[in-house]
């Protein structure tokens, strides 16, 4: 049994139930492993928990990184922010819910070395924001603030549509919310400006292959 195992069959749970209405038991059985077992792998629930919102919350931000880099225009930056988000998003369904959800289950400090993670990874679109602002490139009567809330809630909104089986691709998902996007910021057609096309979304680790038993 890997660690990423039993983060798996936590995430499905948490997901599907809610991180309160999960015992440690249920997610044991999932696995078809005693209480006294699990706990080795993981220490308590909150402790699985932390551990994959930390992995999460990372490489959301080590995404966000390379999005941020493979331009020096805030208005390319922007739409490959947005096209990395959706794709996680999409990719990372049952993840990206926990991530969005659940950081309040969390105990006070494990709280606030998370909530640390996810605003290091909002100042960056806060950045973008700023510099597409003062280089004109946005219109000027953009509220910096509200569209940036605005935009990660509509790219976060995705985990909980989107099918792979669906009539849209991730690829043209993601074209579609960049072009919103641009559009917010007074930028026509944003997708068609990306000098390196959508960025490719990676599924992670914690990521569940599996459905409910």
């Amino acid at each position: 049994m890997r660690i990423q195992e039993v983060q798996q069959a936590a995430v499905l749970l948490f997901a599907a139930r809610g991180f309160a209405a999960t015992g440690i038991r249920e997610i044991g059985r999932e696995l078809q492993l005693n209480s006294a077992t699990l706990y080795h792998y993981t220490g308590s629930k909150e402790d699985l928990l932390v551990g994959i919102m930390r992995l999460a919350l990372e490489n959301l931000a080590a995404m966000g990184r390379s999005a941020v880099a493979r331009s020096v225009r805030p208005l390319e930056q922007l739409g490959y922010l947005v096209s990395s988000h959706v794709g996680l998003a999409a990719l990372n369904p049952l993840t990206s819910k926990v991530i969005d959800h659940e950081l309040r289950s969390l105990s006070a400090g494990n709280h606030e070395s998370l909530l640390v993670l996810r605003d290091e990874y909002e100042a960056l679109w806060a950045d973008v924001f700023e510099r597409g602002l003062s280089a004109g490139e946005f219109t000027k009567d953009t509220d910096a603030k509200v569209a940036r809330l605005a935009v990660i809630e509509m790219c976060n909104g995705v985990a909980n549509w989107f099918h792979a089986d669906g009539p849209l691709t991730i690829i043209e998902i993601q074209e579609r919310f960049v072009d919103l996007a641009g559009r917010m910021v007074g930028a026509d057609r944003l997708s068609d400006q990306l000098s390196e096309g959508q960025v490719t979304p990676v599924q992670l680790e914690v990521e569940p292959t599996m459905g409910l038993a």
